[in-house]
């Protein structure tokens, strides 16, 4: 796909700003990463050879049974027990010795038979978000070999939530700002388009919707409906998208008088294509300066509802539910310093690349 001479304009400038530029390559492979947090963080191995035969726990359900267990329920495949079975090849010896087996089924023989070696291959984070560890002494434990940022209050490993609770907010942030922005784009150019009439009384709908009590509305909502990601994003975006209408009614007041549109009318050009097609870039600018606001107060009402008990469910890996696990335990430090930098580098790269987004659209910037 090749960019048009504007937009390969707009990509130039952006690359002239060097910290928006490496900001956006830091962000994209951190995110990318993330993305791919049940192959990094997770209690269950993403590949297992069992007598031959290949599984992927991390995609499909196994029972215990199937390596060669008693139970019916999902194997445990941190327990040393069920490690032995599926390296030795499910000897019954396991129950009893499984150090031992295991250490003789790395030869490939066990008691004098030559079994058929199984292995496992698991994740470089042994735990997943909601994996409830053994730990020496109590929660929150300290950081230590096995868990480098240390257990929450549940012995849950915190690097596991991190990373869980980064993609979460990403996600989150992006449909809510993508959708809401949508919506307010297009409130905002027919207030401004078409003024009048049509532009009265948009503007007392907005002071009505704009007085409703955001949180209270959410409290409600999740009374009724319970807790839900799918709900707080669409109760996100019911209050969200008046934040752009604004900003974009102005420049289409602004711009709505202007010879090129004048002369579009006149030529019969339709509204819609003048609007989105001929108004709409001008005012782009103004539009994307507030984005890194919208962006920044997502990812900071995510958090507060979280802090405050009103956001997503108590199991989910929350950035918000591990600052408020900070208040709650001031001798650990570890969990108020690991949510302080989470937030500061994840909101700090976002502004940054926004910044140069801005900067690329603005046909007045330029880069020496």
């Amino acid at each position: 796909m090749t960019l048009s001479p504007l937009n390969q304009r707009r990509w130039a400038n952006f690359k002239k700003n060097k910290r928006a530029f490496w900001s956006l390559i830091i962000f994209s492979f951190v995110f990318g990463l993330s993305l791919f947090a049940e192959v990094i963080a997770n209690d269950r191995p993403i590949l297992v050879k069992y007598r031959g035969e290949f599984f992927s726990p991390i995609i499909f359900f196994y029972p215990e049974v199937r390596f060669g267990g008693d139970l019916r329920t999902e194997a445990v495949y941190r327990d040393i027990e069920i490690k032995c079975l599926i390296i030795s090849g499910g000897l019954e010896d396991c129950w009893e010795n499984p150090e031992d087996i295991i250490d003789d089924a790395k030869d490939g023989d066990v008691k004098g038979i030559t079994i058929d070696k199984g292995w496992i291959i698991t994740p470089i984070i042994p735990y997943s978000y909601k994996t409830i560890n053994d730990i020496n002494g109590t929660a929150p434990s300290a950081p230590d070999r096995d868990h480098i940022l240390g257990t929450d209050n549940s012995a849950r490993d915190v690097l596991a939530r991190v990373i869980y609770g980064f993609r979460l907010s990403i996600v989150f942030t992006l449909i809510v700002t993508i959708i809401s922005s949508i919506i307010g784009i297009i409130a905002g150019a027919i207030q401004g388009f078409f003024g009048g009439r049509t532009d009265l009384i948009f503007q007392r709908i907005l002071e009505l919707w704009g007085s409703t009590p955001q949180l209270y509305i959410i409290i409600i909502m999740f009374a009724i409906l319970g807790r839900s990601f799918w709900l707080l994003v669409s109760l996100t975006i019911l209050f969200g998208w008046p934040a752009l209408v604004g900003v974009v009614r102005a420049e289409f007041l602004r711009a709505r008088n202007f010879e090129y549109v004048r002369a579009a009318k006149a030529l019969g050009v339709s509204n819609r294509i003048i609007m989105f097609r001929h108004m709409l870039p001008n005012a782009m600018v103004a539009t994307i300066t507030i984005l890194p606001f919208i962006i920044t107060g997502t990812i900071g009402l995510l958090a507060s509802l979280d802090f405050l008990g009103f956001g997503l469910p108590s199991s989910a890996p929350s950035l918000g539910e591990l600052t408020l696990q900070a208040k709650e335990n001031l001798q650990a430090p570890w969990l108020a310093f690991t949510a302080f930098f989470t937030f500061a580098f994840m909101l700090s790269l976002l502004v940054f690349i926004f910044e140069g987004v801005r900067d690329a659209f603005d046909p007045r910037k330029t880069f020496q």
